[in-house]
């Protein structure tokens, strides 16, 4: 297994496609053979999906690149994504997918006399989707997803983010694929901010012109965890604007049981316990619940365990915000607040039971 592991690597480094396939279906003819179903199936089904999108990334991949630093602008990829890991709520969703019906069906929409939709904006708190809903439009529309890299549009001559944004354009009429703008604000400022240099405003006016003329073959997505820094000339641009906000209970449980799905839990199929746990991540991303519970799965892994309990999710959920147990006695309330019994505390966490009665009885006198 090692040795197709190196084989595909070398691959890999070369560029050698052929070779890369042919040593991963051996790989994966191995490890059905050890009993690894689930691993094999895994690396089948993305050569599967790689096969037919290779022509259409060696078709685009001579890059702009910002001509000060010689950065590459761009990474384009073609993400396989599964749409049952896009959790939104249900208006948001359906704004999305009718923004895809739209596009599919533009054609159908000219000849009825309206204009196509093919331009997007995303809103809102860091972690919510933003770049989920990208890679998801583009896994359902087959379009490769060119992603602008501001670490390289943005130059130190202002000049010169103007020529990177016409570059980025250009290079993305030239092929049917989504564009995709991250961290928007950054060139798409109020002209009137008072901060503001009068050379970043031609950007902005670079960047509207460039909309205007955008082909409409292809998507459009831009993306700000800022929204209220845009110019007004910015919102008339997008046919389809998206509010993504943090989830609240019913996406937060959704999510959970999306990302568990294939892990065994003590709470999942616990109606209370996994009450107190979706109650206890309210207020956060998705970004933030997923890094939480992958570091609550890697300490079960680690400690030789099967099952991720309650405690470990707590105890991620607590440590990722506070960082630390600085106060034990506020992280035991942290516990028994959010359902941990004495006995799950003692025996899974190893606090003594003492220090725990004794929060106990302090809580029950402030609920008194």
């Amino acid at each position: 297994m090692y040795t197709e592991i190196v084989k595909i690597i070398e691959g890999g480094l070369v560029n050698d496609k052929e070779k890369v396939t042919n040593y991963a279906e051996v790989l994966a003819n191995n490890l059905e053979q050890q009993g690894e179903l689930a691993l094999a199936s895994k690396i089948r089904k993305t050569l599967n999906n790689k096969r037919g999108m290779m022509v259409s990334l060696d078709s685009i991949t001579t890059r702009p690149v910002d001509t000060e630093s010689r950065m590459d602008i761009v990474e384009v990829t073609v993400p396989d994504f599964d749409p049952d890991q896009l959790i939104l709520d249900q208006y948001s969703r359906s704004l999305i997918d009718n923004f895809i019906d739209s596009y599919t069906h533009r054609d159908l929409l000219l000849r009825s006399g309206l204009d196509g939709t093919n331009t997007l904006l995303l809103y809102g708190p860091p972690g919510c989707g933003k770049t989920t809903v990208a890679q998801y439009i583009a896994s359902i529309t087959g379009l490769p997803l060119v992603t602008a890299r501001l670490d390289g549009l943005v130059s130190s001559l202002l000049g010169s983010t103007a020529k990177n944004i016409r570059k980025i354009f250009d290079y993305a009429s030239k092929r049917e694929c989504i564009l995709f703008l991250d961290e928007f604000d950054v060139i798409a400022k109020l002209r009137d901010d008072k901060n503001e240099l009068g050379e970043l405003k031609r950007v902005v006016n670079s960047l509207l012109q460039n909309i205007d003329t955008f082909n409409n073959d292809s998507i459009l997505i831009a993306a700000t965890n800022h929204h209220e820094l845009l110019d007004p000339a910015i919102w008339r641009r997008f046919s389809t604007i998206v509010d993504l906000e943090k989830p609240r209970r019913e996406e937060i449980a959704r999510y959970l049981k999306t990302i568990l799905v294939d892990k065994i839990t003590d709470f999942t199929f616990n109606d209370k316990k996994f009450e107190r746990i979706i109650e206890a991540f309210e207020g956060l991303s998705y970004s933030d619940i997923k890094t939480i519970i992958y570091n609550a799965l890697k300490t079960v892994v680690l400690s030789g365990r099967e099952t991720l309990t309650n405690c470990d999710v707590l105890r991620s959920i607590y440590l990722y915000e506070y960082h630390a147990v600085e106060c034990e006695d506020n992280f035991i309330l942290f516990l028994l607040e959010h359902g941990i019994t004495h006995k799950e505390a003692y025996e899974r966490l190893g606090i003594p039971l003492r220090k725990i009665q004794s929060v106990s009885r302090t809580l029950e006198r402030q609920e008194v």
